[in-house]
């Protein structure tokens, strides 16, 4: 049984209005910079240390990277959404 994008977009909205306004939004979003950056950081470790083969860390990498990208991005934009209504 598929999901439907309607129960997504109501779980997103349900979960971005927890936040009590622009700034602690913003910080929440650090936050979850501050974790991927750190998951960034361990799977580059077990790719130089552990992993016997990094080809199975690289697909992972690469999804770490996109989702620090997309946080990034929704940080910038909650600034200057912030900044435009003062």
């Amino acid at each position: 049984m598929k999901p439907s994008n309607q129960y997504f977009g109501y779980e997103r909205d349900a979960h971005a209005s927890r936040a009590k306004s622009t700034a602690d939004f913003i910080n929440k979003l650090k936050i979850v910079e501050e974790e991927a950056d750190e998951a960034i950081y361990w799977l580059e470790l077990f790719k130089e240390v552990l992993i016997p083969n990094p080809r199975e860390i690289k697909p992972l990498n690469k999804e770490a990277n996109e989702v620090l990208a997309i946080i990034v991005t929704s940080i910038k934009t909650a600034r200057k959404n912030k900044a435009r209504n003062r």
